[in-house]
């Protein structure tokens, strides 16, 4: 018989996801390298292409983003990761939510996994804010009936009642980012990942946002990718600090914290 790789490959991951479940692991990432490659010489044609080849010029050098990168997150765990711009979190939580591939090593999710990366993505500014509602939540795999159970939740959330028939294009980034945020903490799923989403509109906005993941605590699984070691403080179990590509520190979050802040000394 020959050998299905396909198969081969489906049987892996469902042994891991047997294990992970068993361990009440939510994810757990392995050994994971990435790397991009960064254009240093255009070649104008092919003739050009070919002359740099011959001179030994790829046109591109490879940056290392991530490397070996190994940890587990528990079922129920708030999980912050931190570190300096350029170090690797955002290509990390790309990599969990199967943005990006990775060059080597492993992801296994064990449930549903929602990334809160982008907010808005996929908003139509020739729409309605109430338009633009119903296409989200048809994004996130809401019917139009659950939209309508949901919707009165949403407006009130964002603080946008009298905006909602004005096309998205009059509204402000701000009044956007509320409306973004109030429909994706409507979708379903067992792990939440979050890119300084945290950080969304003005004050009273933004503690409206902390009490809702405060409430997620020990609910459901949560990976908060942060620079402000406030929040990492005051919600996470645990925490991660990602240096040129590495882990460097992985605890609590105070020491986690302190260690991060160190770095700018």
């Amino acid at each position: 018989m020959a050998f299905n790789a396909k198969k081969y490959l489906e049987k892996l991951r469902s042994e891991a996801l047997a294990e992970a479940e068993r361990d009440g692991v939510a994810i757990r990432v392995s050994n994971l390298t990435k790397s991009f490659k960064l254009p240093t010489e255009r070649a104008w044609g092919l003739k050009q292409a070919i002359f740099n080849r011959l001179r030994g010029i790829k046109g591109y050098k490879k940056q290392v983003v991530l490397s070996g990168i190994d940890f587990e997150v528990k079922k129920g765990e708030f999980l912050g990761i931190v570190g300096r711009n350029g170090s690797g979190k955002s290509t990390l939580l790309k990599l969990l939510a199967e943005i990006y591939v990775p060059d080597s090593g492993k992801v296994t999710v064990n449930g549903s996994l929602v990334p809160f990366i982008e907010l808005g993505v996929g908003f139509n500014p020739e729409l309605t804010g109430r338009e633009n509602i119903y296409l989200n939540g048809a994004m996130l795999g809401f019917s139009n009936r659950e939209v309508d159970k949901m919707y009165n939740e949403i407006v009130k959330f964002a603080e946008l009642e009298d905006f909602m028939d004005q096309k998205l294009k009059n509204y402000s980034s701000g009044m956007q980012v509320r409306l973004a945020f109030s429909i994706a903490i409507r979708a379903k799923g067992d792990i939440l990942v979050l890119d300084e989403v945290l950080a969304v509109g003005d004050a009273a906005f933004q503690e409206k946002c902390n009490n809702y993941f405060a409430s997620l605590h020990g609910n459901q699984t949560v990976i908060l990718v942060t620079h402000d070691m406030g929040n990492v403080e005051r919600f996470c179990d645990r925490a991660i600090l990602i240096e040129k590509g590495k882990i460097v520190k992985d605890g609590e979050p105070k020491a986690v914290a302190d260690a991060y802040r160190k770095l700018w000394d």
